[in-house]
């Protein structure tokens, strides 16, 4: 085919997704990488560089190889075939090529150089410099400074953790979607509410089977966990579960080899950059001044939170004796008598609350929400072509503008990825009148029996935090790519605009316009509201711990792998857990083997992003709620401030020009009930 009839090489508008075949994508991107190898050797031409014959082209190269790379990885993640696969693994070391030759590239790193040392440079605004800035730092972070052999065994490096992120990726949705349980004895089901068994029950017909069918998608493997009676069950699921990938299943499909290559290959590419550890090379690109302060804001959190969770502990295991429970509680038994003694002390259950929450009510409420936030209009479409029939489109509108359009593949279902992200389908492009456009990617359970979609709360505030993410995308005023949207901005930060939106799923006025029951469509009433929002904090320590136990574990390892054989996985685990869980595993409990955030992700040694982007979210919504929640000037500050300006500044002065000072950690303590608890 033609490199013009390519559907991958569309220059404008939206991905032709019905178009678009996997055999494509290879030519598709070799073409966009021989257009940005021109681009350089055109800017290179050009002595003095200048922004438009060096900056701007080489910018506008990047994002054209990004757009066509964008629905390639988005199918592979969504629609999951072996031909998308081949396609994506046979497209990666292409790009791990062309970025590692981008980055080591000593000429046009001197060119950046010499030009950020120009009268030009001076004279350009503070978005242009800090994408200069930017690509200055990253060329060093490249190892452009290396000589010739250690420049070849760091791009040898990229390319294998390249293939072996991808390969991590794979081995845990094949191992999820290997495993299923077929049930045909409702007895063994008991206690699971109607929407599970429905779900459980159209699994079962898609397979051609009666009865109902467990598998380890998200919304089946919790729905077990945390409602069914019979404990050997949630003890088989639960196994299931955490040994995805590991020794106990298929060998082929074990990540702990993965793993192990994966971490000393990182620690090699670390320590021929100059750095003693990936740890310390993660933090240059954050917030987080160095490794040690990581360890010390982590170390505060666990000095608080600990003391509240071993309490908490306390009070299920006396719950659970007193109910008949067993007289020491595994990890399978948590979930379960956590929503037992929820509901009896709070009157308040997720799956109670579905009702009330249908995906299309808690779209419409949201959508209220961001108008009266930042006067943003979203409205769908339904002429657009998507990938899946479930898949919808929305535009925002602002001040009469287009401002950004977004996809939302909301459900779970075989060869999707598990998880929900937001990813970037296109950026902003103002010469070409083209707005930002995002993917929102959820698991929720889907339509079942005729009815709509219903979340659980807890499935809303992760509507919300990837909304967030994408209002962070789409308002984005800066028409650089490199630091447009969420591109460039530290990645400690990077939650604040996702996790502070959060917020408005707890307040009574954000309830009132997201709920609406599936029959009725009343709201949630107040009486509920009420029971909702005083079990907020419930178990609010073992959260916390839970969430320091992965991130101390990321870290960790980052920090202290040796190449010397001293180095022990597992030891690490134990230790981690030894200083902030409440509830040890079992000692077969594999769960680093599926995490996906640090191994395939963009989490390694960054894991703990999401506590430290806590404490600035918790702060920022202080501000809110001083002035009110939806207080609309508050709201205009935050866009101008934070959304607008993506990484066009440094995170912390974005967060001082919104908030009139550093964030400080009192608004999380006090929100999350970590400040009263302790006090207590």
């Amino acid at each position: 085919m033609p490199a013009n009839q390519n559907p991958l090489l569309f220059d404008h508008g939206l991905p032709p997704f019905s178009q678009l075949d996997p055999k494509y994508a290879v030519e598709a991107v070799e073409v966009r990488i021989a257009e940005a190898n021109s681009a350089i050797e055109a800017a290179l031409s050009v002595v003095p560089a200048t922004w438009a014959s060096l900056v701007a082209p080489i910018e506008r190269a990047q994002d054209n190889l990004g757009r066509t790379w964008s629905p390639i990885g988005h199918l592979h993640a969504v629609v999951d075939s072996e031909d998308w696969r081949e396609a994506y693994k046979a497209c990666l070391p292409l790009l791990t090529d062309f970025h590692t030759q981008f980055g080591q590239n000593r000429a046009l790193f001197e060119a950046y150089d010499a030009f950020a040392n120009s009268d030009e440079f001076k004279d350009l605004g503070a978005p242009e410099q800090r994408a200069v800035n930017n690509a200055l730092r990253d060329f060093r972070l490249s190892g452009v400074h290396l000589n010739e052999d250690a420049k070849q065994e760091y791009a040898e490096i990229s390319q294998q953790l390249s293939k072996l992120g991808a390969k991590f990726s794979e081995n845990v949705l094949d191992a999820t979607q290997a495993w299923t349980q077929h049930i045909t004895d409702a007895k063994q089901l008991a206690g699971l509410p109607d929407s599970a068994l429905a779900l459980l029950s159209e699994n079962a017909k898609r397979v051609d089977k009666d009865g109902w069918l467990i598998t380890l998608d998200f919304p089946s493997y919790f729905a077990v966990m945390t409602h069914a009676d019979n404990r050997e069950l949630r003890e088989g699921v639960y196994r299931a579960y955490v040994t995805r990938a590991s020794e106990f299943n298929d060998a082929d499909l074990n990540n702990r080899p993965v793993i192990d290559e994966i971490l000393s290959l990182r620690h090699q590419s670390a320590v021929i950059l100059g750095f003693d550890s990936y740890a310390s090379l993660s933090v240059e690109t954050k917030m987080a001044p160095n490794a040690q302060a990581v360890f010390d804001f982590l170390d505060e959190l666990a000095q608080r939170a600990k003391p509240v969770a071993e309490g908490e502990i306390a009070a299920l295991q006396a719950f659970a004796t007193d109910s008949g429970g067993p007289a020491s509680l595994e990890a399978w038994d948590v979930s379960y008598y956590s929503e037992k003694l929820k509901t009896r002390d709070h009157a308040v259950s997720q799956e109670a609350l579905r009702p009330y929450f249908p995906l299309d009510a808690c779209l419409r409420g949201m959508f209220a929400i961001v108008e009266r936030l930042y006067g943003i209009e979203i409205r769908p479409r339904t002429d657009i072509d998507t990938w899946h029939d479930d898949v919808q489109f929305f535009e925002l509108h602002h001040g009469g503008q287009l401002r950004g359009q977004f996809f939302l593949d909301a459900y779970a279902r075989h060869g999707k990825r598990g998880g929900a992200w937001m990813g970037e389908c296109r950026g902003l492009r103002q010469s070409a009148n083209e707005v930002p456009v995002a993917y929102l990617t959820c698991n929720f359970t889907p339509p079942l029996d005729g009815k709509p979609a219903l979340l659980t709360h807890n499935e809303l505030t992760t509507l919300f935090h990837e909304f967030g993410h994408g209002l962070h995308h789409m308002a984005t005023r800066v028409d650089i790519p490199s630091i447009s949207g969420i591109n460039g901005v530290a990645w400690d930060a990077v939650e604040l605009p996702s996790q502070i939106f959060e917020f408005w799923c707890w307040e009574v006025e954000g309830l009132s316009l997201v709920s609406g029951h599936v029959d009725t469509g009343a709201p949630l009433p107040r009486s509920e509201v009420d029971k909702l929002r005083a079990a907020r904090n419930f178990q609010v320590g073992m959260q916390t711990v839970r969430q320091l136990e992965f991130a101390l574990l990321d870290f960790r390892i980052h920090h202290e792998y040796s190449p010397d054989g001293a180095f022990d996985l597992h030891a690490i685990e134990e230790q981690v857990r030894e200083r902030v869980a409440v509830i040890s595993p079992p000692p077969w409990n594999r769960f680093a083997n599926a995490f996906t955030h640090i191994f395939a992700g963009g989490y390694a040694a960054g894991y703990y992003s999401y506590k430290w982007a806590e404490v600035l979210a918790a702060d920022a919504f202080s501000l809110f709620e001083e002035r009110g929640v939806f207080d609309r000037d508050t709201g205009d500050a935050f866009l101008t401030s934070v959304l607008e300006r993506g990484g066009a500044d440094e995170a912390m002065a974005l967060f001082v020009n919104f908030r009139g000072r550093e964030p400080k950690i009192d608004a999380l303590l006090r929100l999350s009930g970590l400040e009263t608890e302790q006090a207590a």
